[in-house]
């Protein structure tokens, strides 16, 4: 900034001497003669005369300090400072006490640029006259130009404290707090010189520095465009614009300064790294990269331009450059816990889950209680089959937060740990972590899975059973588990029966196929599944066969008589003795279906034909069950089940209900191509007349 120069002549010490001799001068009547015609020639402007005259005094009058100090100032107005300093030395010899001199001494110093004599000068004027409150500028301004801020700011305070409303003071003041970025109090300072005159308002950039610094972007960056408005080449500006605009997220506008900035400037590289962050903010990550890389080169030990490249590289899911970069970062300041959570985190996604454990254990030695690196420690546990351990973590983390993702997790990891515990023989572990989980709220049928292999293997048969049913009823699509199940009745009997079926699903009442919209199935989402086995019917001895027909007659009877709690009371007693028995399995599930209880009839259905995988009437009522519960992509699949077994079943009815499935999904042409093959299997005429009609309205 400009210092105002302060050039004080002679009047500052005792005025000039222009209509007679200050009363304290001593000098010969001819010298003051001399004096008063130099005063005279002075204010002429013939500063040659007036130096000839003082001269002549002095040579008359040599130890009078008045005509040194005349002469002193009039040298310091041609600019002939060596002669004033000489001349005013003179004075202090004479008068050293007279802290006017050393200012004037300080003034010719200072417009010399020697700025610590200038200093000295104006510090012994405040020695002998700290009443003198404009001298304080005169520091202010010395300091200032010694880059002495902390001074200046001293100086320029207590010279404002008298001369409140001095512009340049203020200006400068203003200016030393901006250099030692002590940008809250250059924005006060700031704030009042526009206050006062914004219309005449010169320092927008300084400003708008100092406002985008603390934190005032929006502010910051009207003052900056104003700037330049006025500058259009101020570099300093587009560049503090560009940061301006990249705090407020006006991405696009920040982008365009910053291209500004660089092409004028192209090896400014301190910017790079804010560059390339905008960069990175707007997925330009090949050219954040190539930023960031120009970053790193020009300042290799800002530890920075690694953690932030890596940063890129983890976005684009490079973890292995991710990696290197974060770790050159370490090397150079190896307590920085952000950037091993990171690399933690890169080594977790690459499913390097011990290595990622080894950083998750040093960030935690550091912060034990960071409750997201803990998490992630589990679930590295987790992947690493280390059951117990996450158990314990997850449970520990529960307790400080009722999360979703942690009752999920837990779960999963106590189902996990069971089924690893049946393996290992401790059926008795595996059923309690099965139960801690249904009671954690795990609703998938892996857990009843499990509890039926546990049952099954301690021999309650009983349980087991109970739990393959709820598996199957909960994930029917899952196979392994209805084979599994078949595989576990099959075992417990040696002898094989044969039922024969009396009761056709033609006789059942009649099904409104009538739906509002198709359901999905679950999808498989198992961990692990056995193998698939063969679906052969178990043995049984003739007392159990001949005890169990007697079930099914009484079952029957009471069925007609529509008895029908008690005959499915006769019919599971049936099942006690022949549990493979799928055409009593069936008649459970019809009596279910119309009492209307669409969840138990298919659980008996799909139990029938997990008995007998080629059963049609099992399939067949599966098929309408599923359309009663508006499942009709499930019922599409049991009815094409039965013509897969049976083209011919029931007088082609299958294709009858498959076509109105297809109906009521709205695939016309497949309800059509189905409802003509329908009528070539049936002989009702009447109803063959019905079916025809459908088709007519269909096309």
């Amino acid at each position: 900034m400009d210092i105002r120069k302060n050039l004080l002549t002679a009047f500052l010490v005792s005025g000039l001497c222009m209509g007679g001799v200050p009363a304290y001068c001593y000098m010969s009547p001819e010298a003051s003669s001399l004096y008063q015609q130099a005063c005279s020639a002075e204010h002429q402007q013939d500063l040659k005369e007036a130096i000839a005259k003082l001269e002549q005094a002095i040579a008359i009058s040599g130890g009078d300090a008045m005509l040194y100090t005349k002469l002193a100032g009039i040298y310091s107005e041609i600019d002939e400072f060596d002669k004033a300093l000489e001349n005013y030395n003179k004075v202090i010899k004479i008068n050293p006490e007279d802290a006017f001199i050393y200012i004037s001494i300080g003034s010719i110093y200072e417009n010399q640029g020697k700025y610590k004599d200038a200093l000295n000068a104006y510090q012994k004027a405040l020695d002998l006259f700290p009443e003198y409150k404009y001298n304080y500028f005169n520091l202010g301004n010395v300091n200032y130009q010694l880059k002495n801020y902390k001074e200046a700011i001293k100086d320029y305070n207590s010279f404002l404290e008298t001369y409140s409303g001095h512009l340049e003071a203020r200006e400068n003041l203003a200016g030393s707090y901006l250099a030692l970025k002590d940008y809250k109090n250059a924005e006060t300072q700031y704030s009042k010189l526009y206050e006062k005159n914004p219309d005449n308002f010169k320092h927008n950039y300084e400003y708008g520095i100092a406002l985008l610094n603390n934190g005032d972007s929006e502010k910051s960056a009207k003052f900056l465009e104003k700037a330049i408005e006025i500058d259009a080449e101020n570099d300093s500006a587009h560049l503090g614009l560009a940061q301006a605009y990249q705090d407020l997220g006006k991405n696009e506008m920040s982008y365009e300064q910053y291209q500004i900035v660089l092409k004028n400037m192209p090896n400014l590289n301190t910017v790079r790294l804010d560059y390339a962050n905008l960069l990175a903010d707007m997925d330009k990550n090949t050219e954040a990269v190539v930023q960031y890389n120009m970053y790193i080169k020009a300042f290799p030990d800002d530890i920075k331009g690694y953690g932030n490249i890596a940063g890129v590289y983890k976005k684009l899911q490079n973890y292995d450059k991710a990696i290197e970069n974060y770790l050159i970062a370490i090397s150079k300041d190896d307590k920085n816990i952000d950037y091993k959570k990171d690399i933690a985190n890169c080594y977790h996604n690459k499913k390097d889950y011990q290595t990622a454990l080894k950083y998750y254990e040093e960030v935690l030695a550091v912060e034990p209680k960071d409750f997201n690196i803990r998490f992630n420690k589990a679930l590295a546990l987790h992947a690493l089959n280390k059951y117990e351990d996450a158990i314990s973590i997850y449970k520990e983390l529960l307790s400080e937060k009722n999360e979703k993702a942690i009752k999920t997790n837990l779960n999963d990891a106590l189902v996990s740990r069971g089924h690893e515990l049946i393996e290992a023989g401790n059926t008795k572990d595996a059923i309690a972590y099965f139960k801690d989980a249904i009671k954690g709220g795990y609703t998938e049928g892996y857990v009843y899975y499990g509890l039926a292999k546990a049952y099954r293997k301690d021999g309650d048969n009983s349980k087991a059973a109970e739990n393959y049913e709820k598996a199957i009823s909960i994930d029917p699509e899952k196979t392994a588990y209805s084979a599994e199940y078949s595989e576990f009745i099959s075992d417990l009997y040696s002898t094989k029966v044969e039922v024969k079926s009396s009761d056709k699903s033609s006789e059942l009442p009649s099904i409104n196929l009538s739906v509002n919209s198709p359901q999905e199935t679950p999808k498989e989402t198992e961990k692990a599944k056995p193998a698939q086995t063969s679906q052969s019917k178990p043995a049984t001895s003739d007392v159990a066969v001949k005890k169990s027909k007697d079930f099914i007659t009484q079952g029957d009877k009471n069925y007609k008589e529509n008895n029908y709690d008690a005959a499915v009371k006769n019919y599971q007693d049936a099942l006690q003795l022949v549990p493979n028995d799928e055409v009593t399995l069936l008649k459970i599930g019809n009596i279910y279906k119309m009492k209307e209880d669409n969840t138990k009839a298919i659980n008996f259905y799909q139990k029938s034909i997990i008995v007998n995988p080629e059963y049609t009437d099992g399939w067949f009522n599966l098929g309408l069950a599923y359309a009663n519960e508006n499942n009709l992509i499930e019922s599409q699949k049991s009815f094409e089940k039965v013509i897969e077994i049976d083209p011919d079943y029931n007088s082609g009815y299958a294709y009858y209900a498959l076509g109105m499935a297809f109906e009521h999904q709205g695939k016309k042409a497949d309800a059509v191509k189905n409802y003509k093959t329908f009528i070539k299997h049936n002989n009702d005429k009447d109803l063959k007349n019905t079916v025809e009609e459908m088709i007519k309205k269909l096309q």
